[in-house]
Parts: structure tokens; sequence; C-alpha cells
């Protein structure tokens, strides 16, 4: 893993959040995360908001609609965004 996902995923550890303004401080400092390491990421995003009580974002599920159309059907990445299309379209 890159360093900035290890540093985000430190924070997100601590904190319990993290807003997209501290992921992409994070990732000019450090560098940017694979597209594997951003989907990870969001979904352990997701996670701690679903165990927090607290909603998606549009701004996250947009992400993960992209990702959608992009990526093969069936693909860990693919399922992982899927996942959270459906948490939110279901009032997740």
């Amino acid at each position: 893993m890159s360093a900035a996902y290890d540093k985000l995923k430190e924070l997100l550890e601590k904190q319990g959040s993290l807003t997209n303004e501290e992921v992409d401080k994070v990732q000019a400092e450090l560098g940017a995360m694979t597209d594997d390491e951003k989907l990870t990421l969001e979904a352990d995003r997701h996670k701690k908001t679903r165990t927090s009580g607290k909603q998606i974002t549009m701004e996250e599920y947009l992400a993960a609609s992209k990702i959608l159309d992009s990526a093969p059907e069936g693909s860990d990445e693919y399922q992982k965004a899927e996942a959270i299309v459906n948490a939110y379209e279901s009032g997740g």
C-alpha cells in the first residue's frame, strides 16, 4: 500500500471519519493512491459511517456511481462500489 493510503487509514482509525479535503491534502503531500486503494479507503469510510450511524453522502454515492460506470462488472472494485450505491439508495 502507498504511504498516502497508510496515512489516511491511520487518520480514519483515529478520527472515525475523513473529509475529502483531508484525503486531497494527504495525497498532495505523499502522492496519489491507486484506484484500488481509493476504493478500499471509500469502503472503509463507508463502513465507519454505517457503524457510527452517519449516512452516506451524495459525494460518496456519486463517486461510487462513477466506478460502476468504468469498472468491469463483477470485479472487486465494482462490487465495493455497488455496495455503497445500494446502501445509499436504500436510505443508508
